[in-house]
């Protein structure tokens, strides 16, 4: 603590105490860890092995499996990463306000955010797949749909590792897209295209204002949101920094591990999600009979299914009157996506696409009934009009009338419940990574954010306005189907408290953040363009 800090307290101030963080590890605690990891992997290969089995076969050598093997545990590997990397910040307000002793409040923290990722809807983690080349995502089964994986993978563990290892909070949302962008632009230039053709620019641009404005909201209003407190909320206590390593009073403490609590679990509900999506893809590829489409329908669905698609199919083929397409539809409706561009061939080319899909759920009887042999190519079939419906959405080229686009957004939704699923395993294994990634390393970026972003230590009231900001950030993000960073929410909302609260900043911190966001980027995009060129070599 400065002099002048001092002085200002005056003679009688005592300096805030710093919380106990090199407690020694129980080895009960470890063993503990160690234990639901065991029960967890082997929870996930009982499942496997169930629904494949149920789903009357798949791979028939064992080089799929071991390739599935090694994706999952490295998919799961970013989860564990992303729990104690971004976590931390959950934490950190709890550990250095005393309102929880720290080796309570990653266990605390790292259950709510296995909750968070039960409780997720999906949105998020096909969100983050849309952003995937159409291309790869149809063939992600092949050669170049494992590089995919494990090209954006990798590169964003290693980022994520290499930021923990400085502690600087950095996201990972924003390391996951920009591996995602990276392997989009590296798959075009490998095709001899121009780079910027493998990428969906209009979602990367919707994700990325998600990613670029909700810091700047969490600085604003967690600053707002304090000076607001201290207006209406006239308690001293609630504005002091903790001077013993004691709890503070019973309402504060219950109000700190509250926002801990909300932060924790929006958390997982949102970057849960992130590793969801990818692990469905690598299920897709190498079991496509068990995962490729929901073999678990609503009652009624075939036949809603058929009426909304022969419903769609009526006003596409209105739009693309005068044309008729003669060979494979697929490569026009792959190029729309692409291009976001109506062409002569974009609308007959859509509607026999439709046509196709609808006929076979018809003779099928159900989704869930589809012949072994048909479910991957009717899966990327219905894959296909499913972005082809989301762009022509945006369109406003497409002269859809808004009738229209309300009965193709029926349609949309029926191919989404087929082919946009997650199994209940998923969602367990996965809230056991992130939970547990929780428990552990999280103290690097504990100490930067409860330490060395403000001049002096964080008040019970300061911690309680960047948590509940963040929280409420995070899950309406979560609402609309957006990734956003805990860490730049939560890091630039203890900032914009120390502002409001006139505490003064550290800015060799605020420039490391400030460079690491500003670098993570083209720095993910390097590794895993780069990642893919040499993937796809080996594989």
């Amino acid at each position: 603590m400065s002099a002048a800090f001092d002085a200002r307290l005056g003679p009688a101030a005592v300096a805030p105490v710093k919380p106990h963080l090199d407690r020694p590890v129980d080895p009960r605690f470890a063993l503990g860890i160690l234990a639901v990891l065991a029960f967890g992997l082997f929870y996930m290969a009982y499942s496997i092995r169930s629904d494949i089995s149920e789903a009357g076969g798949g791979p028939t050598t064992i080089l799929p499996f071991l390739l599935l093997g090694v994706a999952l545990l490295i998919a799961l590997g970013f989860e564990f990463v992303n729990g104690f990397h971004d976590t931390a910040n959950a934490v950190a307000t709890v550990i250095y306000t005393h309102a929880l002793p720290a080796q309570v409040a990653v266990v605390w923290s790292g259950c709510w955010n296995l909750l968070g990722v039960l409780a997720s809807t999906g949105a998020v983690a096909f969100g983050i797949v849309s952003l995937l080349p159409v291309e790869l995502i149809l063939q992600v089964g092949s050669a170049a749909g494992y590089a995919m994986v494990f090209a954006l993978l990798i590169a964003a563990i290693i980022w994520n590792l290499g930021t923990w290892w400085l502690g600087i909070p950095a996201s990972s949302s924003h390391t996951l897209i920009g591996s995602i962008v990276g392997v989009g632009v590296a798959n075009a230039l490998v095709r001899g295209k121009d780079g910027t053709s493998g990428v969906d620019w209009d979602q990367v641009t919707k994700v990325g204002e998600a990613l670029l404005f909700s810091p700047l909201f969490g600085f604003a209003l967690s600053a707002i949101l304090l000076l607001i407190m201290k207006a209406v909320i006239r308690v001293p206590e609630l504005y002091t920094a903790p001077t013993t390593n004691k709890p503070p009073t019973l309402w504060i403490r219950g109000l700190l591990v509250l926002t801990c609590t909300l932060v924790s679990f929006f958390h997982g509900s949102n970057d849960g999600q992130k590793g969801m999506g990818l692990i469905m893809l690598i299920l897709i590829g190498v079991a496509p009979t068990a995962y490729a489409l929901n073999r678990a329908p609503a009652e009624g669905q075939a036949a809603q299914f058929v009426a909304s698609a022969q419903a769609a199919s009526k006003i596409v083929e209105a739009h693309g009157a005068g044309y008729s397409i003669i060979g494979d539809p697929r490569p026009a409706v792959t190029d729309y996506v692409h291009a976001h561009h109506v062409a002569e061939g974009t609308y007959p080319s859509l509607a026999v696409l439709v046509k196709e899909v609808s006929d076979s759920v018809q003779q099928y009887g159900s989704v869930a009934h589809t012949p072994f042999d048909k479910v991957q190519n009717l899966r990327n079939d219905m894959y296909l009009i499913d972005e082809a419906l989301r762009v022509l959405a945006k369109d406003k080229d497409s002269e859809l009338k808004p009738e229209e686009k309300t009965q193709l957004a029926a349609f949309k939704k029926q191919l989404d419940g087929a082919t946009k699923f997650i199994p209940l395993w998923v969602k367990i294994t996965v809230a056991i990574a992130l939970g547990l990634g929780t428990m552990v390393g999280w103290k690097r970026i504990v100490i930067t954010v409860g330490e060395k972003i403000g001049k002096t230590h964080l008040t019970y009231g300061q911690g309680a306005a960047a948590e509940l900001i963040a929280a409420a950030t995070i899950g309406a993000a979560d609402g609309f189907g957006l990734p956003v960073s805990t860490t730049h929410v939560l890091s630039s909302g203890v900032a914009g408290t120390m502002v409001a609260n006139g505490s003064g900043m550290q800015w060799s911190t605020v420039r490391s953040i400030a460079m690491a966001w500003v670098l993570t980027l083209p720095a993910a995009m390097i590794m895993s363009g780069v990642l893919f060129i040499i993937f796809r070599q080996i594989f």
